[in-house]
């Protein structure tokens, strides 16, 4: 399967962004360990790596802290439960908890950083 979906990444993105996760640390966590090694998360970014780089693509990888934590619009940090599948910040940006992450990856991906200018939020390149 890691192979379909890797070919599927590559194919379709000239950038892929993972978060960088400690596996072996999180393997520790006995409640977690099975799902874990079952779902081949190591193997899926290898994967997507090597093709990747043979078809001229780029695959970063991401400090994963707050990244389902933070606001992807304001930056602000809304703490959750790992139960809490909405992510609903003061700001008034409500998502999936899992899309907001997947734009706070991106974002540090790509160097953006939530800034505030003039009371607004502002995206800017670093």
């Amino acid at each position: 399967m890691a192979h379909k979906i890797s070919r599927y990444l590559v194919d379709r993105y000239d950038l892929i962004a993972f978060e960088d996760l400690n596996i072996k640390g999180m393997v520790l966590n006995h409640k977690l360990a099975k799902s874990i090694v079952d779902a081949g998360w190591n193997q899926l970014v290898q994967f997507t790596s090597y093709k990747a780089e043979y078809a001229g693509k780029q695959v970063i990888q991401v400090d994963p802290y707050n990244t389902s934590q933070a606001c992807s619009k304001c930056g602000q940090i809304v703490k959750k439960e790992r139960k809490d599948r909405v992510h609903s910040c003061s700001c008034g940006y409500t998502e999936d908890r899992d899309v907001n992450a997947a734009r706070n990856i991106l974002h540090k991906a790509v160097g953006h950083v939530p800034t505030l200018k003039c009371g607004q939020l502002e995206l800017n390149l670093i």
